[in-house]
């Protein structure tokens, strides 16, 4: 993470209001229950470390171990572990990196996007189901503003190995 420090001022209160919102709404979908109940529905047998691999592979091109590791945030040996339950599983394979004939990328199966998109069928109609009183008008408002929190986020944090922020580009245009 960056080691700038912190505007002098103090949070607006609007801010604290929001930190506090997304501090809620983080627990409250990374609790064990709530992941049980996911994977439940889905009828997806998976553990959390490996739903976030999938996901993170269901949205990219094929990727290195090493990549997706640098995604998640976790040491590379996780990635290896988790890798192998889902291939086991059926749920990825590796495929030989065009660019390195030595190394290889993850891919999703058949099996793969099934459960994936199960995973994500489930969790969107339980929102569907908590947000079902609100406007169309404000679930677009709403997206649109995650939209531009997570840009926003994403512009202002710094990549640890790097200390450049994601998707900064060095060199030229």
């Amino acid at each position: 993470m960056s080691t700038e420090p912190l505007p002098a001022a103090p949070a607006s209160p609007e801010v604290i209001e929001i930190e506090r919102a997304l501090t809620r709404i983080t627990y409250l979908s990374t609790r064990a229950r709530q992941h049980d109940r996911l994977m439940a529905l889905a009828g997806v047998p998976l553990d959390r470390a490996a739903v976030a691999l999938l996901r993170q592979v269901a949205d990219s091109e094929p990727l290195r171990p090493g990549e997706l590791a640098q995604r998640l945030g976790v040491e590379a040996s996780h990635v290896t572990r988790t890798v192998q339950q889902l291939q086991k599983s059926g749920y990825v394979t590796r495929v030989p990196d065009p660019d390195d004939g030595r190394a290889q990328r993850i891919q999703l199966t058949g099996a793969g996007r099934e459960a994936i998109d199960r995973v994500r069928d489930a969790g969107a109609r339980g929102m569907q189901l908590a947000l079902a009183e609100w406007s169309p008008r404000e679930l677009r408002q709403l997206s649109a503003l995650f939209h531009r929190m997570v840009d926003d986020f994403l512009t202002h944090a710094v990549d640890e190995d790097t200390e450049q922020p994601p998707g900064a580009r060095t060199g030229g245009a």
